[in-house]
């Protein structure tokens, strides 16, 4: 493909996330666009012959290239400003490269993938996971990585599985990923907590909750933490590791976000293991594409055989049409290409969302400052209800998330919500922050009203 081409389809798709090009905006002229970028026409018209397949810009016969209506996405209309949703920014998804891998799968692969696999996973994508990985400066081999269906079947799993350490407990962070409670949940777990805030653990806490209660392993999510935007020091993590190894604890480390860390001095916990007690999750949900379902496991060779067992009774495999294609994407360079574009667009969208914060939120209310990732969090004055808050914003077509699902019963808070800025456009972020803080300061007044009347009763 041409470099230019290239060039030309990512112009435009930058323009209609940062809301330059909306709904009905017509495009340059082919001519206007192959003196722009020094090229042919047929570069052009291939440009947008891509961007038409895609369904982001229509052609009109004798007069040019114009935005599709569904973009029409301006603060003022009564579309939906969506931060409660986590999937990748829809305009970033790679549709179009993906579906050639999938068909290079289907010819290269067809003898593998359309019949029963290997439990652990297609090899050539394991290789090439392992190769990926070394980015993240997690050094492993193959064998040691197993395919699952998802972040979530890792984590449901290993919640039920048996551990070398034969403890049954589990310890979580205060708050932590609601995809992990319900599992906890449902197996019926013993489950502690641990109050994770911007500044961290106490690590004296955590010893003590590793020396008295049992710990099978400790779920954490050290970059980017969901739903505070937390992320662990190197120093800390160093810690952590080296007090799960004096007291016989395993780590399970939901690295799901660590791709798009900007710091290149930032290490997993994984990096710091040296007795094989961390379990490197790996996802492609939040970065790439979140139907493909597919993410990698690595695990201390001692609990490979029991682990695959239990993904056995679960569903046999993966899908092996989906590793096939992913392998042929990582090995392409394009996943590398993809990362590069959206640590760039999630960076920028953050600091949209913490300036926007810092310049409309009422002054005691506070909020995260991660330096990148997904996910802000808010802690509301003490008489306004996180619940309350997101039913009134969404009345108003603003989508928050409360929280309430990611805290264990003893822990519950009423007064934290997230943003997720996935799914916003840059233009909606001001917007939807100024509606956040004219609805928290509606329901903070409210309470005070109350209060001030019936003290006087």
């Amino acid at each position: 493909m041409s470099s230019k081409y290239l060039k030309i389809v990512e112009e435009i798709k930058n323009q209609l996330t940062d809301g330059t090009l909306v709904a009905g905006s017509k495009l340059p002229s082919v001519r206007q666009l192959s003196e722009k970028f020094c090229c042919s026409k047929n570069t052009v018209i291939k440009a947008y012959s891509e961007l038409e397949k895609e369904h982001l810009v229509y052609a009109i016969p004798q007069s040019g290239y114009y935005i599709v209506n569904e973009f029409n996405i301006s603060a003022n209309d009564h579309t939906i400003i969506d931060f409660l949703s986590a999937g990748p920014d829809i305009n970033l998804i790679p549709y179009i490269e993906f579906q050639h891998c999938l068909n290079q799968a289907i010819e290269k692969y067809k003898k593998d993938i359309f019949t029963y696999s290997d439990h652990q996973g297609f090899h050539s994508l394991r290789t090439e996971i392992v190769k990926n990985l070394q980015n993240s400066q997690v050094f492993t081999e193959p064998d040691r990585v197993v395919i699952v269906s998802g972040s979530q079947q890792a984590i449901h799993l290993l919640a039920a599985l048996p551990f070398p350490n034969g403890k049954k407990n589990i310890l979580i962070e205060q708050p932590t990923y609601f995809g992990m409670i319900e599992s906890l949940q449902i197996h019926q777990i013993t489950t502690f907590g641990v109050e994770l805030s911007m500044n961290g653990i106490d690590l004296d806490r955590l010893e003590y909750i590793f020396k008295n209660n049992d710990i099978k392993f400790f779920y954490i999510i050290p970059r980017f933490h969901n739903p505070l935007g937390h992320s662990y020091t190197n120093n800390e993590k160093k810690k952590i590791v080296e007090l799960a190894n004096k007291y016989d604890v395993y780590i399970v480390e939901d690295d799901f976000l660590g791709e798009l860390d900007r710091d290149k001095k930032s290490d997993p916990l994984f990096s710091f293991d040296t007795s094989g007690r961390v379990i490197y999750i790996k996802s492609f949900s939040k970065v790439f594409l979140p139907g493909l379902r597919i993410a990698g496991v690595v695990l201390p060779t001692i609990m490979i055989k029991n682990f695959l067992r239990y993904k056995f009774s679960a569903d046999f495999n993966s899908s092996v049409l989906s590793q096939g294609a992913l392998d042929i994407y990582l090995k392409s360079g394009m996943y590398n290409s993809h990362l590069k574009k959206i640590k760039e667009v999630y960076f920028n969208k953050l600091q949209l969302l913490k300036s926007s914060c810092e310049e409309l939120l009422p002054q005691d209310t506070y909020f995260t400052k991660p330096d990148s990732g997904f996910y802000l969090s808010i802690y509301l004055p003490e008489n306004v209800s996180a619940k309350k808050l997101a039913l009134l914003l969404s009345e108003e077509l603003i989508l928050i998330d409360d929280t309430d699902r990611m805290f264990l019963a003893e822990y519950k808070k009423d007064n934290l919500i997230r943003l997720c800025i996935s799914q916003v456009q840059n233009h909606q972020i001001k917007f939807g922050v100024e509606k956040i803080a004219q609805t928290i300061a509606l329901l903070k007044n409210k309470k005070n009203y109350f209060h001030n009347h019936t003290s006087l009763i």
